[in-house]
Formats: C-alpha cells, structure tokens, sequence
C-alpha cells in the first residue's frame, strides 16, 4: 500500500479540532494522518514517497460550487483568453499574434473572462481595431453576457446581412444603411451571442478530449481540485457529455466533477427532467464524476439576466405554474435542484412556488440551492433558510461592479450580494465563478473579491460589513461548496478520513498583501492522493500532459489565465504565417474571403486539412 507524505508545510486544515499541522499523510486517496512533522514521519515517513513543502502553505483544494466546466472544456483550445490582462495593447498584440497562426477557416475566439475595466485604458477594441487586425479571419469576441464584436470576416462566415432579422432580446446594430456593423448586443437576452459563437467550426471528439484535459490542468493550477457544473445553453444531455464521461473511463479526470443537467428546450422542460430522471438516479456516479440534480435552467419563464447595463427583466406570468410542475416533478424523483436568479424580484416569485410544492410534496431535506442573488434582501434569506435552501454566489460583481454602480448606485452596491448576512443567517453558502463566459474562472479572482470587495478594475464596493476574513472566505471556496454536491463529510477540510484534495500555494494566501491575492496559483495539486499539477521545485512530479491540439490552438502559445497581468506568449517565435505561400498552390487570396465547407473538421477540405482549399 503505497503511501504519500507532505511535511515541512504550514497546513491550514479547517478542521476546528486541529487548525494547523505541519504534515500530513495519504493513503488510497484518503487523508490518512495530520500532524507534526515529528509523528507523521515517525508514523508513516518509513515506506512514503516524501515531499518537502519547503515551509510553504498548503490548504484544502478549492470547490467551484458554479462553473461551466464540461461545456468550457470543449472549447478551451479553441479560445483567446484575456482573463487577467491589465493592458488592452497586450490584447490586441496577443490577438494580431493569433490571427497570423490561425489557418481558414477558423476563427479566432476570445470567450469571456474579462472585461474592459480590468484594461488601464478602460475600454473595449474598436470593430476598426479589429477589422485591421484580421481583414480575413473570422474574429469573435465576446464581453461579458453584454455584447459580442465580429470582424467583417465573422459576419460573412455567420451570414449576418442586411435581411438578417433582430432575434427576440437581442439586436444586431446597424449603419445609416441597415449593413449589421460588427456589434451583437444582449438586450438583455444573451441567446443572440449564444447562437453566434456556435455557428463557428468546432473541435473533432478526440481535439475536445484534448482540450478538456488541458482545461483540468489550468484549473488544477489555480488550486482547483473540485466543480460543481452548471450545465449550460447549447449543452445537451447525454450528447455532449460523451467526452467527460470517456475521460472518466480512461481515468484522465483531474478535477472532481458534480453535475447538474439544464434544461434545453422551452415549452418541454416539464419532459426534458421526466426523461432524464428515467435515466440517472439522484446522485449516480462516483466521487469522480457524479449527476447532481436539475439546473441551473429549471424553466426558461424563470430565467432573470444580470446584465446591470440593462434594466432588471420582467418575468413572465407563466414562470409559476411552468416552475410548479417541474419542480413537483424534481422533489418526487428525489433530484436535487438549482436554479439561476439574479435579482430579489425574481427569488420573491420562485420561493412562493417552492413553498406551495413543499406543502404538497415535502422536500424533506432535499439539496436545493439559488446561484448568483446578487440583490437578494433579508427576508427572503430567512425564507431560503426556512426552507433548508443554499445560495450559491460568484464573483460576477467583480467584473459588473462599474455597471450596476452606474445603474443603482453606490449604497445598493454595498450588499449586492450580501453575504456577509446570508452567512449571519445559518444559510449554506458556497464560492464559484460562473466561469467561463460571464467571469474567469481563477478562484484567486474570487477569493480577492470576497476580501477585499473590490472589482478587477479596482472599485470598492464594499464596506467592512460585507467583507470577509481570509479564512471564511477561503471556506467558502471549500466547506462550503462541499454542501452543494452533498459532499460536506468528505471534502472541504484536511482531516483523517476526508478525500485527498489537497494544494501547495505559490504565496501565503494568509500573509500577502491584498493586491496578491488574485496572484497566488498552485505549485502542487493533488485530487485522491494523486499528483495532477506541479511547478516550480514540483514541475517533475506530475504527468505531462501532450500539446493542445490542433497545434495552432492558442493554448499553446498564449497558455489561459495570465497571473500577475501581463500577457504570456508574445515575445515567443512563430513560424506559421497566416495566408502565405503553401507548396502545393504558392501564393493566393485567402481562403476565409470565399465560401467554406467547415462540417468536416479533418478532410481534406475543411479546417484541420490545407488552408488553401479555396484557390
């Protein structure tokens, strides 16, 4: 029976009964001993395979109670990110740079994560900017759940014309003579930005294989070892878990992942959990991969936006009883639920059907949980707790926190969310991202956030009366999402028995300076007793993992969130330039200006084969 042994640590375990431990020991993926260096190594040193921690801190792996991971990973290679950027100049270098290396008819994709106020130049690029930068490669950005930018190139590649008819919510601004310009815009509904960045060319089953793997493995550099997966638009059960599920198979899983199943379709909700329930048991899987319940989307009548630039949606009047049967449907099938609601108006509305289902069908201490309730008010915290509801909160303010500062002021903004009183009040609250689009997926963002209430462009929003200690918020991260997959006794703390999830800080998340806090990363991960991660003195520890495929993934260069703010990968050389010579035609036109076939990704013809299929 082999044997793990860390000491020489600072270990922060959670566990009231031991605080602090300077080793620890791990057997079969279990936590097997905490102490002093002394008796771990006396007890369990002799056979173990050792690690010196270097006097370096070391906590909980973190739990992100909301993110999109399994959706997120399909697509990881294929994105740009900006998440952390502090200059839009390093952006743009970083988006001309990708352009040059990306062949047709790809696009280039820069998916959320960011948002201008981070940039000192606090502000977006111009569709000029972009249009000069990439006059033939299809360019899509997208800012928040706010707004999305396409070059000239996306909008032939997405068939966007003047006859091309503004869907419901969403609008497609226009020139004095009706020619869409570039600009997509959630009004507020995020469905028309959904849709385009689904019409670009996707990855081959094996590429996303591939770059969900390389997702796991940025997360588990940032500390992550733990998810609980919203679902997501455009993401289908069980057609689009067929890759997560392989992995799992092939025991390639470097986080742990709890999934919820949103419903797709409007209108057939109420058939879409019938038939899933008919498929999964509450809670099937493994502690590697297990079904969570419903949500985040239980009826589309249900579903606020938080878009802070707009105004709050109107619900419609049919959210009651379409919420009531599917619920109903949900407590009798035993399945935990979720469910997505920004705004007080909104959980008003969905906690009056919750209490009518219950006096009919009792939940009878079912897991069921709100995420986001930015503005959610006391009383309808007390009826959550009534309830033996959780609310799961994310870091979105940090990144919207200008917005609704400009939209309800400063003193509204000094308790959106509060939680602060949602702790006060006995409620289970759990720590996430909601990442990938709307907000990056670095915990450290998050954990910055709740401490410092400040937003990733430096505003304050919070007084002392929301801010929370380092150790309560680092909690959060992982106790208290432990509870929104069931898993409180046996994540979230570093004890005898507790699954072995456990990370290595690059900084001492107790003794930094504020502003370092959203720089800390992990130099050691390890999910089961497992080494997923390593940097540093611990690089040689863990798998390597092959290249992001295809080979002119941005991954590859540009890696994913940039720690410390400037951007990685620019000064590095690149042989492949976009639209030169080939052997086999020379020199021609590029091939993005013509009519593609893009179905498919691996012939001859499409995106993997020649670049000059179109001369």
């Amino acid at each position: 029976m082999s044997t793990l042994v860390i000491r020489n640590a600072r270990i922060t375990t959670l566990d009231p009964q031991q605080p602090h431990a300077q080793a620890l020991a791990v057997q079969e993926g279990r936590i097997v001993a905490v102490g002093s260096d002394e008796q771990i190594m006396r007890d369990w040193g002799s056979e173990a395979t050792l690690i010196d921690a270097q006097g370096r801190r070391l906590v909980p792996g973190l739990n992100d109670s909301h993110t999109h991971l399994i959706r997120g990973g399909l697509n990881y290679n294929l994105e740009l990110r900006w998440d952390g950027l502090r200059s839009l100049a390093d952006a743009m270098a970083m988006l001309k740079a990708q352009v040059d290396r990306t062949p047709a008819p790809q696009w280039v994709r820069v998916v959320g994560g960011f948002t201008a106020t981070q940039f000192t130049e606090k502000r977006l690029p111009t569709l000029q900017e972009l249009n000069d930068i990439a006059p033939d490669t299809p360019v899509f950005l997208l800012h928040l759940y706010d707004r999305a930018l396409l070059n000239r190139a996306a909008l032939r590649a997405c068939g966007y014309t003047k006859e091309t008819p503004d869907p419901p919510g969403g609008q497609i601004v226009r020139d004095s003579l009706g020619n869409p310009t570039g600009l997509l815009l959630a009004k507020p509904n995020a469905l028309i930005l959904y849709a385009t960045l689904a019409k670009g060319p996707k990855l081959p089953i094996e590429y996303q294989a591939n770059s969900t793997r390389h997702f796991m493995r940025e997360l588990n550099r940032l500390g992550i070892t733990s998810v609980i997966d919203a679902g997501g638009g455009f993401q289908n059960y069980p057609e689009d878990y067929q890759v997560i599920e392989q992995l799992h198979r092939d025991q390639q899983l470097t986080v742990r992942i709890a999934y919820n199943l949103f419903t797709q379709n409007k209108g057939s909700e109420v058939s879409d959990f019938r038939g899933w329930s008919e498929m999964l048991q509450p809670r099937q899987g493994d502690d590697l991969l297990r079904h969570n319940g419903a949500g985040e989307m239980l009826v589309f009548s249900a579903a606020d936006f938080e878009l802070f630039n707009e105004p709050r949606p109107e619900l419609p009047p049919e959210l009651e009883p379409e919420l009531h049967d599917v619920v109903k449907l949900l407590v009798e099938k035993r399945w935990p639920f979720r469910i997505h609601a920004t705004y007080d108006e909104s959980i008003s509305r969905i906690l009056d059907v919750y209490e009518q289902v219950n006096r009919e069908v009792p939940f009878d201490g079912l897991h069921w949980f709100i995420d986001h309730a930015e503005t959610i008010t006391p009383r309808n915290i007390e009826r959550i707790r009534a309830l033996n509801g959780g609310i799961a909160v994310q870091h979105r303010m940090a990144y919207q926190g200008e917005a609704f500062v400009q939209r309800y002021g400063v003193q509204a903004a000094r308790h959106t969310p509060p939680v602060k009183r949602m702790l006060a009040e006995g409620v289970p609250v759990g720590a996430g991202t909601d990442a990938t689009r709307v907000a990056s997926y670095n915990p450290w963002v998050a954990l910055s956030w709740l401490v410092t209430g400040r937003t990733v462009g430096g505003l304050a929003l919070y007084g002392d009366e929301n801010l929370l200690e380092r150790e309560q918020a680092l909690r959060l991260w992982t106790q208290g999402s432990a509870w929104f997959s069931g898993d409180e006794a046996v994540k979230g703390t570093l004890k005898a028995g507790q699954l072995a999830d456990f990370i290595l800080l690059s900084a001492d998340f107790f003794r930094v300076d504020e502003p370092q806090i959203a720089d800390i990363t992990s130099l050691l991960t390890v999910v089961g007793g497992r080494i997923v991660h390593g940097d540093g003195d611990y690089a040689g520890l863990a798998p390597q993992l092959p290249p992001a495929m295809p080979d002119w993934s941005p991954v590859n260069r540009f890696g994913g969130y940039h720690v410390g703010g400037a951007a990685t990968g620019l000064a590095a050389a690149h042989h492949h330039h976009h639209g030169a010579a080939c052997s086999t035609h020379g020199a021609h036109g590029h091939a993005a200006r013509h009519a593609a076939p893009t179905d498919d990704l691996t012939a001859f013809w499409g995106a993997m084969g020649c670049s000059c299929f179109a001369f």
